[in-house]
């Protein structure tokens, strides 16, 4: 179980970066890692050139992953007790210790993201 936040960072950005491409890294800095689509697009009422997916923020008592396709597909997505817990709103998660079990579900919604972003034309 990995319980270091840096290493819990690694990991998660790992995961995404394992989708580039089709998407991209839009920020990747200590503070904040973020990937998103690389199509022009309309998100909300305001064109983009990329579609947001996902964001790694490290805080000093957890890691904060932000995960887009659960709040905009909500009905595709079914999670573990284990990650419910992690659950903080309607798209992030306070990852605060990271079990092999975890890290493969996550690994899972992120590709169920990248495909259903994808069947949309989102990125």
């Amino acid at each position: 179980m990995k319980k270091d936040i840096p290493e819990i960072r690694d990991t998660l950005q790992r995961l995404l970066k394992q989708q580039v491409p089709p998407l991209k890294i839009r920020t990747d800095s200590e503070e904040n890692f973020e990937v998103a689509g690389t199509k022009e697009t309309m998100q909300g009422k305001q064109k983009v050139d990329g579609f947001y997916f996902a964001s790694v923020v490290p805080k000093p008592k957890d890691v904060r992953f932000y995960f887009f396709p659960i709040y905009t597909h909500p009905d595709q997505f079914q999670l573990s007790d284990d990650l419910k817990k992690l659950l903080k709103g309607k798209s992030c998660f306070h990852v605060k210790h990271l079990t092999p079990e975890l890290e493969k579900e996550l690994r899972l919604h992120i590709e169920k993201g990248v495909d259903l972003y994808q069947g949309d034309h989102l990125i």
